[in-house]
């Protein structure tokens, strides 16, 4: 091979070698950059999988979430229950979910036919086998349970949901509230006139529905003051509809039931409570609607106190059931278990009481 052919050669070389370098390098710049562009989009790439996750895992809790109409073994037949006047607005708004989400599941509210309705006629009547399951407002006492326990029966109450118990008065009545104590004097006789509580000069006029028949109590079973006679000054009211009737037209009047009950009433005023004169809290949500303001506005429960056991006095709401091991053990395990579900808890608080779970 001549020079001239050889030099063309190595020239030709040198081109490829100085190529292929080339592409290499453009490559590996290419590698580079794809890898910080990659480095740099990662967090945003990681927060978006994240949310998905996120997202997805919240889809995944909201499909498994318990309805009424996931539980199962829910008895098919017709069933009486009753008991406290408490419960009204869960009879109104959950029960009316349940029936429409379980047809199968018919159940009917049965009044005494002696006595006014209540707790204590509930559970009464379902010892005397006139109902399936009771609710009640209160837990049970040792003489329901020894006049069980003589039947043969064995009585279980499971809570599924908590009320407040308000005091109310006459809208007139300056008071800046009362403690536990104080309340409790008031309905022993104790205290009479509302001077002694830092109220004006006026006769207190206690009223009260039945100790044998109210679903709320204010006296708690281990205080000692529980099967104490109420002071003589006391009036008895059938229902709380018409003792708000009655502290309506009485300046020097109070009462006390349910919160979900009296607290929206145009025609009472409910009082702040509390364990010492220094820490009263409100039954209801402040600011105090007016009567004038009432019924466009209407004073709301204040349930996060109850939640959260700042206020004072409270009471738990129970279904009552047999433990028998027949339809009525069924119907009552499943009445509570339905009210236990994530949507029985949503819609008893949407009733205007609190959840337990």
């Amino acid at each position: 091979m001549d020079n001239t052919n050889q030099g063309k050669s190595l020239i030709k070389g040198d081109v490829a070698i100085f190529l292929r370098g080339l592409i290499i390098g453009k490559v590996l710049t290419l590698m580079v950059i794809g890898g910080l562009l990659w480095w740099l989009l990662k967090p945003g790439l990681l927060s978006r999988n994240n949310s998905d996750s996120s997202s997805q895992s919240l889809k995944t809790t909201s499909s498994n979430a318990s309805t009424f109409g996931s539980l199962a073994d829910v008895p098919t037949d017709s069933f009486n229950y009753g008991g406290s006047t408490a419960w009204a607005p869960i009879r109104q708004v959950v029960d009316s979910q349940i029936l429409s989400a379980r047809p199968e599941l018919k159940l009917r509210y049965l009044d005494p036919v002696n006595g006014s309705p209540g707790s204590t006629s509930g559970i009464r009547m379902l010892l005397n086998g006139q109902l399936d399951f009771a609710q009640s407002s209160r837990p049970l006492t040792d003489e329901e349970q020894t006049i069980a326990k003589k039947r043969g029966i064995t009585l279980e109450q499971r809570q599924v949901g908590i009320d407040g118990i308000a005091v109310v008065v006459n809208p007139s009545l300056k008071v800046p509230g009362l403690t536990v104590d104080q309340l409790q004097q008031i309905y022993l006789g104790q205290v009479t006139n509302w001077n002694q509580v830092g109220g004006p000069n006026l006769p207190i006029t206690p009223f009260s529905q039945r100790p044998e028949n109210a679903d709320t109590i204010i006296f708690s079973s281990n205080s000692g003051l529980k099967q104490r006679a109420l002071g003589s000054n006391v009036k008895y009211v059938y229902s709380t509809t018409e003792a708000v009737r009655q502290l309506s037209k009485t300046p020097g009047g109070i009462y006390y039931a349910s919160a979900r009950a009296v607290v929206p009433q145009c025609r009472v005023k409910p009082l702040p409570l509390g364990r010492t004169a220094a820490d009263l809290v409100s039954p209801y949500r402040e600011p105090l609607v007016s009567p004038e303001q009432c019924p466009r506005q209407r004073n709301q429960v204040n349930t996060e106190a109850i939640k959260n056991g700042s206020y004072p006095i409270t009471s738990n709401l129970f279904v009552i059931i047999k433990q028998n091991k027949g339809q009525e053990h069924k119907v009552g395990d499943a009445y509570a278990k339905l009210l236990l579900t994530d949507q029985g808890q949503k819609a008893i608080e949407q009733a205007g009481f609190v959840s337990v779970r």
